[in-house]
């Protein structure tokens, strides 16, 4: 009964070989035993040996790559009927021919007859090294077999784009250009595939820039903050405080006057400040200026920048006049409307950004001045209260002080100052 002779597997790992050498011709008697090919891989060079007898009736593979187990000649009697084993070998062909389809090269560059590609195992192993895509190679060697030649040859044309036989249908499938792909190495399907999202993710994104020049307001801003940095070295300091008795008296203090926590906090930050010079003074040459007064700055977010109004003389002004200088310089400040005497004279600054979450920052320090204190949000945090856990309304000051004037020792005792004041608030009686 007629029968295939297929691609013996010849080890473990065997997964093909390369076909060669046939010794037996169509139409040769076949005996048990009679070396028939050789059989070449990674490894070693093998014969293989007919494992029945008969008439060699068909070769289907000449030489090639050929994976284990598949057809490669057809035995049997010299008068059977071997249409059906031909039948199926053209079937499996034309399958894989039609799975496999790659776009087309050139007609020269084809690969072999049944879409196998002629190539020594050592040429294959060659064209893995050297990153070469075999399948758009044009073997110069026997039947059009790949030789090394050709795969040192191949490698060395510089305007050669080394890429994946599977990348080359992605890319046709995908109507991308392998030549736009920046890649040393081979360009891989994954390749290909990021390329194509990146043209359709510009596209859909429609990148745009646009350049206009710095208002008056950002430049000044840019030139002092930068100037800020390089005079002062500085250093920062963070504490949290329990805001209970503040937002007590704050709600005590509404069917009189409304006031808010940054009203309050001026207040507060201006009566501890007499007891911290330092920390409200200045540099003049060689000399330190300290003052008995305090001038407040209150940091005034715009749409373009950001404004600086002061409340001079904020130590000794209520609670109620600070409230509603705060408020008129603020009403100014968005419409454009501040003096020049309104905006100099700061002996220290506050700047609030509580109200949009922010937990803790590194404010810049405005000069001349040689400290600012940055306000936080108010967060719910559980504490430990006379050996029990509660609940407390928590906000986090952030102190930024020029060591050139004010030590650590100095800072932390002005922040623990003002932490007791924070909490209990009724010490501005006093």
């Amino acid at each position: 009964m007629a029968e295939y002779i297929v691609m013996p597997k010849m080890g473990l790992t065997m997964t093909e070989g390369f076909l060669t050498n046939w010794k037996k011709s169509e139409g040769d008697i076949i005996n048990t035993g009679d070396v028939l090919f050789d059989v070449e891989t990674d490894k070693l060079t093998n014969s293989y040996e007919a494992k029945s007898s008969g008439i060699l009736r068909k070769i289907l593979v000449r030489e090639g790559t050929v994976n284990v187990l598949e057809p490669v000649a057809i035995i049997g009697s010299s008068d059977e009927d071997i249409s059906d084993l031909l039948k199926k070998e053209e079937t499996v062909d034309a399958v894989a021919n039609k799975e496999i389809k790659a776009p087309s090269i050139a007609q020269s560059e084809a690969p072999a007859a049944g879409g196998r590609i002629k190539i020594s195992p050592r040429a294959k192993k060659i064209a893995q090294d050297m990153g070469v895509d075999i399948s758009i190679v044009v073997g110069t060697g026997p039947g059009g077999a790949i030789t090394e030649d050709d795969i040192k040859s191949f490698a060395e044309k510089p305007s050669q784009k080394k890429v994946s036989p599977t990348a080359l249908i992605v890319a046709e499938q995908l109507d991308v250009d392998t030549n736009k792909i920046q890649k040393e190495t081979r360009i891989m399907k994954d390749d290909v595939i990021k390329f194509k999202l990146s043209e359709e993710l510009m596209k859909y994104a429609s990148p745009l820039e646009t350049r206009a020049p710095m208002t008056t307001m950002r430049k000044v801003i840019a030139k002092r903050m930068l100037e800020s940095v390089q005079i002062s070295p500085t250093v920062n300091y963070n504490l949290k405080v329990d805001t209970t008795a503040m937002k007590q008296l704050k709600e005590d203090l509404k069917e009189t006057v409304k006031v808010s926590y940054t009203d309050i906090l001026v207040k507060i930050v201006s009566m501890v400040l007499l007891e911290h010079p330092l920390l409200n003074s200045s540099i003049e040459g060689n000399e330190i200026i300290t003052r008995n007064y305090v001038n407040m700055g209150v940091a005034v977010a715009l749409p373009d920048g950001l404004l600086v109004p002061v409340v001079k003389y904020a130590n000794v002004k209520g609670l109620k006049d600070i409230s509603k200088e705060i408020i008129n310089l603020g009403q100014k400040a968005k419409n454009n409307e501040l003096t020049t005497d309104e905006l100099t004279g700061g002996t220290f600054t506050i700047t609030n950004i509580g109200m949009f979450g922010i937990e803790s920052f590194t404010p810049i320090i405005n000069q001349p001045e040689v400290a600012i204190l940055g306000v936080n949000t108010i967060e719910e945090e559980a504490r430990v209260v006379d050996g029990e856990i509660k609940i407390k309304p928590m906000m986090n000051l952030s102190l930024t002080a020029d060591h050139r004037v004010v030590d650590g020792a100095v800072a932390a005792s002005f922040m623990a100052k003002l932490k007791q004041y924070i909490e209990k608030p009724g010490m501005l009686l006093l």
